[in-house]
């Protein structure tokens, strides 16, 4: 039955949906050329610090094979399978491939130097790549709730009517947890650190041989490794890897973001269900198999479906760092090539689909409109009070008259499917001739949505934009925003 071309699982958020940037990170490709890096910066930094029988020649080998070949990888596999270790499977495939630098590749080094310190390096450029499109996210969103920061919009609590908000002053919502989104990832990225050269077991001994006791050196270093690769902060102290913990503080916010993005994408699907907000439909698109007629919101449901994925891989890292003994076991391993790599793959997936979406909503005014005319009159009952009121009605007759009326209505609404007729039957009713020239006035929803719009001003002024002045370049290269919000 088999092709040999399908016949093997490969897991949907590279072959289906992650970004081509995101997907070329977590490679294998790029892991092991980030290990070819961090074998050439450590015999740089040997060489400079006086390690005798590191060449120029060496050197240059190294830096002329750092992108691997297909050769390469079929010398790594066969030298894994007789070995076990696939560092030193990649060691001897370094080394067939630079045979100049052969003897010195890894020097003093333990498997975690290229381990633990490849992974620092990719999950920071994997938080650059998804902080560039979180903020594009919060920018369409912005220029959203911009545009429809006055167009009035029923609210709901309960998920049942209530005041009066706008279309835009609700996007807010979702735009300040995204804000905070942005907040924690960016300083969980800022906050990554670099394992640096500590030996086998954190204690350097191997390195303090190899300057032969002298302490500076092998502080020197490790600094200049760490400079080398850009980092600011360098982890004093390790035991073999890196502290787990620090996975911690990087998939938290990761999915932090995924509860953020549920929410989002759950509103869009009750408003969705109303037909009051749409997320982009394509010309050609089926909804349904079955009922052509359907406009499924399948972004959204796309999204809802893989931040639950992405809320739940936290607690990968939490267990796994509560379970590396003293200075560390290796049942960490198999766990986080998993964890890691499908968190960062989840959230660049999760964000590229509400770019998508924020780019394109549809609103449809006057499905929004209808709605509110069928809840309204309700809630201007108190503002028909105050008007009679005011012409020296009594306060309690105005309001015994308005709850029989309004019981009336909403018998006809809910018992005969009727619309609602309130304002009808005010109209109709003589105790209310007083107020018949000023009834259309209070009913004009504009009245009844506060500071709603200068709110959305306010907010974007002075959250938003300060927020997104870092990536104002990044949002220059995207087609569709221009800078003026």
């Amino acid at each position: 039955m088999s092709t040999g071309i399908h016949d093997k699982y490969e897991s949907p958020l590279t072959s289906r949906y992650a970004s081509p940037e995101m997907a070329a990170l977590f490679s294998p490709a790029n892991r092991y050329y980030t290990w070819r890096q961090l074998w050439l910066n450590l015999a740089k930094a040997e060489k400079e610090l006086g390690v005798k029988g590191i060449t120029d020649e060496a050197i240059e080998e190294m830096e002329t094979h750092l992108i691997l070949t297909k050769e390469d990888f079929e010398i790594a596999a066969i030298e894994e399978k007789r070995r076990r270790h696939d560092v030193m499977a990649h060691v001897y495939a370094f080394g067939q491939t630079a045979p100049k630098a052969a003897g010195i590749i890894h020097l003093g080094a333990t498997s975690c130097y290229v381990t633990d310190n490849g992974d620092l390096i990719i999950l920071r450029k994997g938080l650059d790549l998804l902080l560039d499109k979180l903020a594009r996210v919060i920018y369409h969103f912005s220029r959203f709730a911009d545009k429809y920061k006055s167009l009035p919009t029923l609210g709901f609590t309960h998920f049942q009517p209530a005041q009066l908000t706008t279309v835009g002053k609700r996007a807010t919502l979702w735009i300040q947890e995204l804000l905070w989104d942005l907040r924690n990832i960016t300083r969980a990225r800022n906050d990554i650190g670099f394992r640096g050269v500590k030996g086998t077991t954190g204690t350097q001994a191997s390195f303090l041989s190899l300057f032969d006791g002298d302490h500076d050196k092998v502080e020197a270093l490790d600094a200049r490794v760490c400079e080398l690769f850009g980092f600011e902060i360098l982890y004093p102290v390790t035991g073999q890897t890196y502290s787990r913990k620090i996975d911690i503080d990087i998939l938290n916010p990761l999915s932090s973001f995924g509860a953020t993005a549920h929410k989002i994408a759950t509103d869009l699907r009750l408003l969705a269900n109303l037909k009051e907000i749409e997320e982009p439909f394509e010309k050609d698109q089926i909804g349904s198999s079955a009922m052509a007629y359907k406009r499924n919101p399948m972004r959204c449901e796309r999204v809802c479906s893989l931040s639950r994925h992405l809320m739940v891989l936290a607690q990968d890292t939490l267990m796994t760092n509560s379970v590396q003994w003293l200075e560390r076991t290796l049942d960490d391993s198999a766990n986080r090539r998993i964890s890691l790599p499908e968190a960062f793959l989840t959230t660049d997936i999760v964000l590229s689909l509400l770019q998508n979406i924020s780019e394109g909503l549809v609103v449809y005014s006057q499905v929004i409109q209808r709605h509110i005319s069928q809840e309204l009159p309700f809630m201007a009952t108190e503002n028909i009070i105050m008007a009679v009121t005011k012409k020296g009605g009594d306060r309690q007759e105005c309001h015994e008259m308005i709850r029989v009326l309004s019981h009336q209505a909403a018998s006809a609404v809910k018992e005969e499917g009727k619309e609602n007729d309130l304002i009808e039957r005010i109209k109709k009713t003589e105790y209310f001739k007083c107020i018949h020239d000023e009834i259309d006035s209070l009913l004009d929803p504009s009245t009844f949505i506060g500071r709603a719009p200068q709110q959305v001003d306010k907010f974007i002024k002075e959250h938003v934009n300060p927020a997104l002045e870092l990536y104002s370049e990044i949002l220059k290269q995207d087609k569709h925003v221009t800078l003026s919000v």
